[in-house]
């Protein structure tokens, strides 16, 4: 047993492969796990077995006996004839699995068509889902996304219109209220060069006693009280009622200071007009779109005039029905600078002021 154990580890590929069933790879396993301390331990080698490390230790003492023999034998004597030791049959193979029966086959593919089917119909769940979801969904999402959206958006554009129109009109009330600033200003820089026209007259009239100073100063006292309605009316578009207020009793008392000098044939028309101012007057500032009809009314009859003579005055009071029509106030051209020594020279005929 040692010898063969000495054989295990020391043998070569070549002498290890003599034994059927041993092939170059389970001899450089062995080789690999030298060395052995006992045969046992080559059983550990992958590939060996019982049967095979049998078969090994058998080969290899058949190969050790001839050689003993033929050490013992003389030269001189004939060799006996050397018994050949029958192998060992090989070792049986290992048994050939059959496939797989009939039956389990037919079973097998019967799985395998329910998969398929079962997956067919997942995909046909699935299509069918997605077709539901595209001819409920579209309508949903149009209906509560698209429309709405479409709206809005439409609606946007109109406000954004309307927008550019109110901006519009916006401008054009800011340019028409710097308008009516600067006539006011303008107006209000009239007024009081007329008021010192009027004082100059009134001095010169009294001094020298002049009927023309006298019918120049009332000309330019119905001046001022055109004027001054004519402010009041734009402190009315205005909504500034105190002001229009203000102005409205400063035209009512020039034309009160009139009234007392004033022919019977001008008297009636005076009182219209000043009828017209104090209902303005009683309607201000609480009712001022009343008091807007009122100071039109008695604008308008100033801007017609006072009648020149009892043959025109023909309209009895309190019967008159004027038809008014709002136009811009005319801006009288400016008067000539008094000076008292041209007072003379002055015409007798009083002009109107349009």
């Amino acid at each position: 047993m040692s010898d063969f154990l000495n054989f295990l580890n020391t043998a070569e590929t070549e002498s290890l492969t003599k034994t059927p069933g041993i092939s170059n790879t389970i001899a450089e396993n062995i080789i690999s796990a030298r060395p052995f301390e006992s045969v046992d331990d080559c059983l550990k080698v992958k590939g060996m077995g019982k049967n095979l490390l049998t078969r090994m230790q058998s080969t290899f003492e058949a190969e050790e006996k001839p050689s003993e023999n033929n050490a013992m034998v003389p030269v001189w004597e004939e060799a006996p004839p050397v018994l050949v030791e029958k192998s060992q049959p090989p070792a049986p193979e290992p048994p050939v699995e059959k496939g797989p029966s009939f039956g389990s086959r037919l079973g097998q593919a019967f799985l395998n068509f329910v998969r398929a089917l079962f997956r067919l119909i997942a995909l046909a769940l699935v299509i069918l889902g997605i077709g539901a979801a595209i001819y409920f969904g579209v309508p949903f999402v149009n209906n509560n996304v698209v429309l709405p959206i479409q709206r809005n958006t439409s609606q946007i554009y109109q406000l954004e219109s309307q927008v550019a129109t109110l901006q519009a009109q916006l401008d054009e009330m800011n340019m028409r209220v710097s308008g009516i600033e600067s006539t006011i200003e303008s107006q209000t820089a009239t007024i009081a060069k007329l008021n010192e026209m009027q004082a100059t007259l009134e001095q010169e009239a009294t001094k020298q006693n002049n009927s023309v100073l006298i019918a120049l100063k009332r000309e330019v006292m119905l001046t001022r009280s055109i004027e001054i309605i004519a402010r009041a009316r734009l402190f009315l578009s205005q909504s500034n009622f105190g002001l229009a207020r203000d102005d409205v009793q400063a035209a009512r008392d020039i034309l009160a200071g009139l009234l007392a000098d004033a022919p019977a044939y001008q008297a009636d028309a005076l009182n219209q007009i000043i009828m017209r101012l104090d209902l303005a007057l009683g309607n201000l500032p609480a009712f001022p779109v009343i008091a807007v009809d009122d100071v039109d009314i008695a604008w308008q009859l100033l801007m017609i005039g006072l009648p020149e003579s009892p043959s025109e005055a023909t309209i009895p009071v309190g019967t008159i029905t004027v038809t008014f029509t709002f136009t811009p106030t005319p801006t009288p051209p400016p008067f000539p600078s008094f000076t008292p020594t041209l007072v003379p020279e002055l015409s007798a005929t009083p002009t109107t002021v349009p």
